[in-house]
């Protein structure tokens, strides 16, 4: 996947991997959502497509929560990324935490609360032009587009090669 450097470029990584995944997504066989069928965030654990599901989706929340914090008035130093609790170089125990947190799904709620925030984001997109996308760093030296891009399109595309090799075994 090339890197996105404009709006539309954005925007058609994002409905592009979202859609690939969700084509792998649907030939999950509904009695394994729950098993523990690939390798996990954390080295030496294993997590099942639902938990995958989810650590999409906690991302893509977090994405957005911490747009909203921008709206409410916040400035950038005053709002911890990744997220509160967590480093960059702890980003294991954040997928863990993800899992837990939407642990209580099924895997379609998982995909309809994807798919809702994959939307959101869309609309964040759109709301911006180029020149707020791209034009100057927003979080350190990375972009707003970069920062939504490694965020959405990038682990869309991780997750559906995983499940890929995954659905190649059964």
């Amino acid at each position: 996947m090339a890197i996105p450097h404009s709006k539309q470029e954005l925007i058609t990584a994002i409905d592009g991997t979202y859609a690939r995944l969700m084509q792998e997504v649907a030939r999950v066989p509904p009695a394994l959502a729950r098993d523990p069928v690939l390798v996990g965030h954390v080295k030496g654990t294993r997590m099942s497509v639902c938990d995958l599901l989810a650590y999409l989706l906690g991302w893509n929340t977090l994405v957005l929560h911490w747009h909203a914090q921008l709206r409410e008035g916040k400035r950038m130093d005053e709002i911890t990324f990744p997220a509160e609790g967590f480093t960059w170089n702890a980003l294991g125990a954040l997928a863990q935490r993800f899992y837990a947190d939407y642990a209580e799904l099924s895997m379609p709620e998982l995909q309809q609360r994807l798919e809702q925030a994959k939307d959101r984001l869309l609309a964040l997109v759109d709301a911006h032009d180029d020149a707020q996308l791209y034009g100057q760093p927003w979080y350190t030296h990375y972009t707003m587009g970069r920062m939504i891009q490694f965020n959405t399109a990038s682990p869309y595309a991780n997750a559906r090669t995983r499940l890929r090799s995954w659905l190649k075994t059964l």
